[in-house]
This record gives structure tokens, C-alpha cells and sequence, in this order.
């Protein structure tokens, strides 16, 4: 994907056909209908468009997006449905008017707006609205930018999410970013610059309280039908399309349903947020160790371990060399210089950034807070560096394609997969007993890499998986996970769950 691509406008189509796989289409068409229908009865008219968004995989490149290491995701088919039709403000308030097709769970919400004013989130509050808020939040700011006195159209929504929630699928990031697009749609921006989409969300799904790297928001936007997606994000944000080879058997990835629920935004101060904490701290105290002056960047908290790698490299006059190079050097630092195996306590951590424990729970804890009484800061830059090099590793493979396709490249990729599910479970402990049963029941029935995807602790595995071993893959599952958890769970009842999906790369955000 060449940088004219990042900048193209989302596209906009009027053949649902253009958006889904043939195996897709029927259902996927079934549903389509029924959002309108839905529509038509609830406000009585016909939506004016509908923005969608879908979740993504990630294939490799684990919890490093937050620290600005290079990722590699695909949209998946699941997505966020967004109907809309514009409402003129009444009387100087804008009214948003939001319902969702899944009723009982997620009720009707309707808010005001001033002409002018701000979009206030409260994020200590779980709310499935402020996921809409969030992009709509971001949409107003954009628009502000050129337009100080912009003030935003009222909007009758209705939601339908197929991305399950709290699944590792980034139904959070496919919600703001459908609902950034279906504002700044709304307000009459037809062409909407992916890019832009992609940097709003970003910032946007911060306001609900999660440290958010930016690896979902691109892969939802970006992606296209069949192409892996990597996604870089220093010096700047740049996607590439990775193709995929043609192999025989077809290579497949299978996404299977843990049904432990992963709830980063409630379990963000003990998981989630601690974890960007944890890196960020690791980069400072690296910094200071070695001299080195971080500049601001893009990450959540403003330094990065990415940023470190630069700042240190270009100081030695090192800058040059090459990325393994790079982080081979830097996992011997961490060696030295963050050897507390039991972790840091946060008088240990002021004392080495020469600062007060006041104020350095003021400048890392304060927007987004942790519980924790000592941070693993060694652990989670290990992981870090050494899922960077997994990446590039996995990234070199499919642009080089081994002639031994058949033969030695499956199993290599595989391997780099397990590899990361083995450093997530016990180096930056984001696993569960769940996901690692189903790894281990996969690789038995034949996948060639497992691992989990998302932000772990519950949610989805992901399993590199010849297509002739689908079968044998799915049934293992039902037999050794699904029905010894709950014995009701027939074939037919863990298809409508869709417990387990055999994915292809989908297409990124269109309206």
C-alpha cells in the first residue's frame, strides 16, 4: 500500500458485494435488510447511509504497537454497522438519537449537544455510547481545525455490531472508528481521508480511558480484501499490504472464541493501562541509564521504547545499522540495566528518574490510572524487543517467499506465532489458562502457529492452519474446550455463537 493509498479517500460503494467475500454475501445481505427495516420502523425513514468498520486479527506484533514497533493485523469480515439519517439542530441544541439492534443488551441513548460545545465523555463510567461520543468527539475536533465555529449536524443512528465485545477483536476501535466516519459523513466531508480517519480514531478511543497503540484503528481503515497489513508508526504512520502466498495446501487462519470475557476497559488499571505504563517507565529508565534525551512521539504517555531505540542509536552515530542489530543490542541493556526480576517499586523508579513519587504518578498515573505495587518494567521490554524482531522475522518471510513453500515456510511462520503466545504467557503475562488450552489443543490437531490476539487475558486465539486440517482443528476444539466447559454446546449452537471462524484478510472502513 504506497503512501498516495493511505491518503485516498474511504471508499463508498452501493453493492454490498463490494465489501464481502461470495461466502459472506448471504448473510451478510440478510442483515443489510434488516438494518434498514429496522430503521424505517424506529424513525420512520429511510437511513441516508450506513458506515461500517470491521475488527481485525492480529496475525504477529503483540502489545508493541503502544510502544511504536511495526505490526502486522487483517481486517476480518465482522464488522460495525452504523445506519444514519441527519437531524437539524432544534432550537441551538444538537440531538443525537442513538439505538442499537441488540436492544436488551445495549438501550436507547439520546444526548444534546450545544451548537458549539464540547463532546464530554465520562470514561469512568462504562458506557456503550461513548464509543460513539469518542468519534464523534474526534470528527467535531478535525473539522474544528479548519473551521473554528463548526458545529455538527444532529444524527439518528442505529448501531448493529458483529465483532463480539470483549473477544480480541477490536470491536471498540470498529465502533469509533464507523462512528467518526458516519459523523464526518453526516457533515457533509463525502470524501473522508483514511489517514485522518485512522490518526482521529487513534487519539478519539483514548477518551474512553484505554491507552489505545493505534494497530486497530489502522487495521479497520486500511485493509484490504486479501492482504495481510503492515503497520508501522515511527517516524510516522505508514500501512503496507502484504500479500499473502499461494500455498498447497491453502494456508487459513482460525479465530476461536475463548468466551472468557477481556474487558480492557474495565480491567485496563490491572492489565491493559499497566502494561503501556510499565513500557513507558522502561523507556525512561533506559534513557536515563544511558544519557539519552527522549523526544515527545506519538505514543500513549509521549516516550516509547521505540523512541528510546532511536534516540540511542542516532546519539552512538549507530543509527544506521540494522533493526536486529539494533534490538539484540538493546535486549543486553535490559540485561543490565532493568535487573530487578521481581520489579520496581515506585520509589525506585522517582529515584532513577530523579523525580518525586508525587509527581511521577502525576505524569504516568494520572490520565489513565494503574494498580500495582511494583512494575515489571525488565519483562516487558523483553517482550517487546523480542516480538519486534518476531515481527520483521514474519514480515520478511512472506516478501521473500521460500521456494520451499509447501515444505518449510508454514512451520517457520507458525513457529514465530508460537514463539509470541509462549513470551505473552510468561514474559508480559497477558494470557490465561483459557487461551493457552486452546493453543495446545490446536497445535496437537495441526495448526502450525497458535497464539492469542488482542489484548489477552480472555478473548481470541489465532492459529496459522492448513486448510485440510480446518476440520480436524474445529472438532478438536469442540470436543477437548467448548463441550467440556459447557456440555450444552452442540456443533449447531457453537456455529451461531461463532465460536470459531475460518478468516480471510477482509476490506477496511467504507460507507
Amino acid at each position: 500500500m504506497a503512501q498516495r493509498t493511505m491518503n485516498d479517500p474511504v471508499p463508498v460503494v452501493r453493492d454490498i458485494g463490494d465489501i464481502y467475500s461470495h461466502d459472506d454475501l448471504p448473510p451478510q445481505k440478510k442483515r443489510f435488510n434488516g438494518l434498514l427495516d429496522r430503521f424505517h420502523q424506529l424513525y420512520g425513514k429511510m437511513p441516508q447511509f450506513v458506515s461500517r468498520s470491521p475488527g481485525r486479527v492480529n496475525i504477529i506484533g503483540e502489545h508493541i504497537d503502544y510502544s511504536l514497533y511495526e505490526v502486522l493485523p487483517m481486517a476480518i469480515a465482522a464488522d460495525v454497522l452504523l445506519a444514519v439519517s441527519v437531524m437539524p439542530p432544534d432550537h441551538g441544541n444538537v440531538i443525537f438519537t442513538l439505538t442499537n439492534t441488540n436492544s436488551e443488551k445495549y438501550k436507547s441513548v439520546e444526548f444534546h449537544v450545544t451548537a458549539r460545545g464540547n463532546i464530554e465523555i465520562d470514561s469512568s463510567i462504562l458506557q456503550w455510547d461513548n464509543y460513539f461520543k469518542a468519534g464523534l468527539r474526534g470528527a467535531v475536533e478535525l473539522m474544528r481545525k479548519t473551521n473554528p465555529d463548526f458545529s455538527p449536524t444532529g444524527m439518528q443512528v442505529l448501531v448493529d455490531g458483529a465483532v463480539p465485545a470483549g473477544g480480541g477483536l477490536s470491536s471498540s476501535a470498529a465502533f469509533v472508528c464507523a462512528s467518526a466516519l458516519a459523523v464526518l459523513r453526516a457533515n457533509g466531508q463525502d470524501q473522508v481521508v483514511k489517514r485522518q480517519l485512522v490518526e482521529l480514531a487513534i487519539v478519539s478511543e483514548r477518551s474512553v480511558g484505554v491507552n489505545s497503540g493505534g494497530m486497530d484503528q489502522a487495521a479497520s481503515v486500511f485493509s484490504i480484501r486479501g492482504d495481510a497489513l503492515s503497520v508501522t508508526f515511527s517516524p510516522e504512520l505508514l500501512a503496507e499490504a502484504i500479500p499473502f502466498p499461494k500455498t498447497d495446501p491453502p494456508m487459513t487462519f482460525m479465530i476461536a472464541q475463548s468466551f472468557v470475557a477481556a474487558d480492557k476497559h474495565l480491567t485496563a488499571p490491572e492489565q491493559y493501562n499497566l502494561r503501556v505504563v510499565e513500557c513507558t517507565l522502561a523507556a525512561e529508565i533506559l534513557a536515563a541509564t544511558a544519557g539519552v534525551k527522549l523526544k515527545e512521539d506519538a505514543s500513549p504517555l509521549g516516550h516509547s521504547l521505540r523512541g528510546f531505540q532511536i534516540s540511542y542509536f542516532d546519539k552512538k552515530g549507530s543509527g544506521d545499522t540494522s533493526q536486529e542489530d539494533q534490538l539484540n543490542n538493546l535486549l543486553s541493556m535490559v540485561e543490565t540495566h532493568l535487573d530487578a526480576a521481581i520489579g520496581h517499586t515506585r520509589d525506585e523508579i522517582a529515584t532513577a528518574l530523579s523525580m518525586s513519587v508525587p509527581d511521577l504518578e502525576k505524569q504516568y498515573m494520572t490520565k489513565f490510572p494503574v494498580r500495582t505495587e511494583r512494575f515489571l518494567l525488565r519483562q516487558r521490554a523483553q517482550h517487546v524487543f523480542t516480538e519486534a524482531l518476531r515481527v520483521i522475522t514474519f514480515k520478511r518471510l512472506l516478501q521473500t517467499q521460500p521456494s520451499d513453500l509447501d515444505t518449510s515456510f508454514l512451520p517457520q511462520l507458525g513457529s514465530l506465532m508460537n514463539e509470541t503466545q509462549a513470551s505473552c504467557r510468561d514474559v508480559y503475562e497477558c494470557s490465561c489458562p483459557e487461551l493457552d488450552q486452546l493453543c495446545d489443543i490446536a497445535r496437537k490437531a495441526g495448526s502450525y502457529g497458535s497464539r492469542l490476539t488482542g489484548a489477552g487475558w480472555g478473548g481470541c486465539t489465532v492459529h496459522l492452519v492448513p486448510r485440510d486440517k480446518v476440520d480436524v482443528v474445529r472438532e478438536a476444539w469442540n470436543e477437548k474446550y467448548y463441550r467440556r466447559r459447557d456440555p450444552s454446546k452442540t456443533n449447531e449452537k457453537l456455529a451461531k455463537l461463532a465460536a470459531v471462524v475460518v478468516s480471510e484478510p477482509g476490506h477496511g472502513s467504507m460507507v
